[in-house]
């Protein structure tokens, strides 16, 4: 079963950028989609803020 949402660790795994820059993203990801902070970010929405594609994202984690 594939994942939906991504966490910091993951976007340090694809930006190669240090975790601390993965949580302030996704804090800015979050509130260009008006979330709360208990919601989760998911891989499309990351991909969409980012302009990556998501099949090459899915890839990186999944490995």
């Amino acid at each position: 079963m594939e994942r939906l949402c991504i966490y910091p660790k993951d976007v340090q795994v694809v930006t190669g950028r240090s975790e601390r820059y993965g949580r302030n993203l996704i804090r800015q990801i979050k509130k260009k989609f008006s979330k709360e902070s208990h919601q989760l970010v998911t891989i499309e929405e990351f991909c969409q803020y980012t302009g990556l594609c998501v099949n090459s994202v899915r890839g990186l984690l999944l490995n």
